[in-house]
């Protein structure tokens, strides 16, 4: 499937409504609820068995998904906003909480990931904050992106996410 091209058309859904997806161990899509298959622009045949990444916007740090993953494979839960990509080449901003299904055994068997209309204030404070992530991979690597979150996060006195709650 071919990535779709970037427009610069936001789309909204509704305050209150929630964007619900689960995923098995490797990323791949096993559920969508209707709004998750209506703002990703795929059918839901198209979704099933597909990457979520296929949701990615180039917009998004690598290292916010690093992290994302660091966290829910090690069985916690995390919240974070994300830019996603829909097939049409519009995007669609969330909070993502993101949480590690488990079996009878303790044994990490999926992820959950709940996702709500992030506010507006938010996004203002934390879009540039990815740009410049964005442009240090670009010139120094993932690794050099994560360390500048951290020092914002350092700066401010607080963790990831008691700075994710602050926003």
């Amino acid at each position: 499937m071919s990535r779709p091209t970037v427009t610069n058309v936001e789309k909204y859904f509704p305050d209150g409504e929630f964007i619900v997806s689960k995923t098995d161990t490797k990323g791949k899509i096993t559920y969508g609820n209707a709004l998750f298959i209506e703002m990703s622009g795929y059918s839901e045949e198209e979704l099933l068995g597909a990457p979520h990444n296929i949701l990615r916007h180039p917009d998004m740090p690598k290292a916010v998904f690093k992290l994302l993953w660091d966290y829910i494979q090690r069985g916690d839960e995390i919240f974070a906003f994300v830019k996603n990509l829909s097939k049409d080449g519009s995007y669609y901003w969330v909070k993502a909480h993101v949480t590690p299904s488990f079996d009878n055994n303790d044994k990490i068997i999926g992820y959950h990931s709940v996702r709500r209309r992030p506010k507006k204030e938010a996004i203002s404070l934390i879009a540039p904050i990815y740009q410049k992530m964005l442009d240090i991979e670009k010139q120094s690597g993932m690794e050099a992106s994560a360390n500048y979150l951290f020092s914002i996060l350092k700066d401010k006195g607080v963790g990831y996410d008691e700075f994710i709650f602050s926003l």
